[in-house]
């Protein structure tokens, strides 16, 4: 199985939150592939220096040292986020399910509203 985290999902594992549940942790820990997306290296960013968030100053080392592979930002996922329904007006999630589906990746999420997409969802909630 492949994944990709989305920023919740991604900041819980590495801070070893125990958000997660027995499927979504399982999938995680076993799985082919874990993709940490720029997007998400973005929105970490913009909400640490607009004060929303408090995260590590080693956020990018720290997803290095779990093996988890960076997902770059390609046109085919800006646009194809840009033609998305608008289920779902939130930017960097917008530009999550389009990775996802462009990669066919299962994305781990808890926001229950990705899931009106045409992308695999695993639900990372417990």
């Amino acid at each position: 199985m492949r994944l990709l985290l989305d920023t919740n999902a991604l900041i819980w594992w590495l801070a070893g939150i125990p958000r997660f549940g027995d499927a979504a942790e399982g999938a995680i820990a076993g799985a082919d592939q874990v993709f940490a997306s720029a997007v998400s290296g973005y929105e970490v960013a913009f909400k640490r220096t607009i004060g929303k968030l408090v995260v590590p100053d080693d956020f990018s080392e720290q997803i290095d040292k779990h093996g988890f592979d960076e997902l770059p930002v390609t046109l085919s996922h800006a646009i194809g986020a840009g033609e998305l329904p608008l289920h779902h007006r939130d930017p960097f999630d917008r530009l999550l399910v389009a990775q996802a589906r462009c990669e066919r990746l299962t994305l781990v999420t808890s926001d229950r509203k990705l899931a009106a997409y045409d992308v695999p969802v695993l639900d990372a909630g417990s």
